[in-house]
């Protein structure tokens, strides 16, 4: 197929998406000054949604109502927006989801918790090619409690295997940390195998889905996953700095130990007790006081998940990333471009991940060009495809645009 055929193939794609409408609905999306924005696994685009809400927010939530806008209703927000997250995205009944915090600090607060629950068990379980804030939350972890870390390799362009778990996990194994979605080469991990694999050992798992919640459906109970975590400005549309949120299996809840202990994570904060005592249920997760203005865009883009429906969002996201794979075999790998993310739909994320050693310039000039992929060591580039504000036509310019760069440097 010539490159003038795909362009006739991503408006064919574009005049039969389903979903095609919802992207009119995100700001930035007729910009004349990007004309393809392929990085929405880092920076999802807002919502124009999110522009009124904020205005009504600042002018009367908090300018008119002021405090007492906590007792009407800010107070319950994390709660209330971790449920509705929850239904919508991560397949969790009420009461296990709550927004807190950054997903830095809740990687810390969930492994430090599992440890603790782990009965003198030594070791925590995880791979060298996960998201580096998770490798060294974890190492801090490991020196902090005296603990040894036990490494999996992953492949290069796919992830950890129940093999590869079973292998490791152990007598010794209090946690093991993996990702939903591999951050470099978007792998899909089989949560449900892995999990079971984890539990027959007597350990528990820590699921990041930073690079899922949003673009792959999750089913956490169902899966019987124990703790998860993740953030909210990637395909989750909260914005840079958004809170993340976490979520806690309703049977692990009663022995939560806190490990950073703040006013609102207590049952009675407003007592201002001497000592603390923990919150019943997923409210003694939150340390201190709720992020409300982080919150708004992600009610906004939970609502439009929920018209669009998750299993439409998935449906579309296989779309994108196959027309980018089939763009990639027949205009891209003769240049010699290789592929670094999985070939099969089941176990491929919503980002495709092509490698190249002149890469990273590459990027550079595409960002010039206002053509915005993303860049990751050592020679990749990520062409992040958000299924409700990505077109076909635009993944095909930046496709082509690669295709240029790389002919011309040549």
């Amino acid at each position: 197929m010539n490159e003038s055929r795909f362009a006739e193939l991503a408006k064919e794609l574009d005049a039969a998406d389903p979903l095609a409408d919802l992207r009119e609905r995100f700001v930035g999306h007729n910009d004349p000054a990007i004309s393809a924005y392929l990085d929405g696994n880092s920076l999802g685009r807002p919502l124009a949604a999110t522009l009124d809400r904020l205005g009504e927010f600042v002018t009367h939530a908090w300018g008119s109502r002021l405090i007492r806008s906590w007792d009407e209703g800010w107070l319950a927000l994390p709660s209330a927006t971790g449920d509705q997250l929850g239904a919508t995205v991560l397949g969790a009944a009420p009461g296990q989801c709550i927004v807190a915090d950054s997903t830095t600090v809740l990687l810390y607060k969930l492994a430090r918790a599992a440890v603790a629950a782990g009965a003198g068990r030594t070791e925590i379980v995880l791979d060298r090619d996960n998201f580096p804030t998770d490798r060294y939350v974890m190492d801090g972890i490991a020196r902090e409690c005296g603990m040894t870390l036990r490494w999996l390799e992953a492949d290069y362009d796919g992830g950890v295997s129940p093999e590869a778990v079973a292998s490791a996990v152990g007598p010794q194994t209090a946690l093991v940390v993996l990702s939903h979605v591999a951050y470099r080469s978007g792998f899909i991990a089989d949560v449900p195998a892995i999990t079971a694999l984890v539990h027959e050992a007597g350990g528990r798992v820590l699921w990041d889905l930073c690079h899922s919640a949003g673009s792959v459906p999750a089913e956490l109970d169902n899966w019987n996953v124990d703790y998860a975590a993740g953030c909210s400005y990637k395909y989750l549309g909260g914005g840079p700095g958004a809170p993340a949120w976490a979520y806690v299996a309703r049977r692990h809840q009663e022995d939560f130990a806190q490990p950073i202990q703040g006013w609102l994570g207590a049952g009675d904060p407003f007592a201002m007790g001497a000592d603390y005592v923990p919150a019943a249920g997923i409210q003694r997760v939150v340390s201190g006081t709720p992020p409300i203005l982080g919150m708004l865009a992600i009610q906004d883009m939970i609502a439009l998940i929920a018209e669009a429906g998750m299993d439409a969002v998935r449906a579309k996201s296989v779309q994108l990333t196959s027309f980018a794979v089939q763009a990639f075999d027949e205009i891209l790998a003769p240049l010699g471009v290789t592929l670094a993310s999985p070939r099969d739909t089941a176990r491929r994320g919503s980002h495709v991940t092509i490698d190249h050693p002149s890469f990273k310039d590459v990027t550079a000039r595409l960002w010039e060009r206002g053509i915005i992929p993303d860049y990751r060591n050592p020679n990749g580039i990520r062409l992040g495809l958000s299924p409700l504000s990505t077109s076909f036509a635009e993944t095909w310019t930046g496709i082509e645009a690669i295709a240029s760069e790389l002919r011309h440097a040549a």
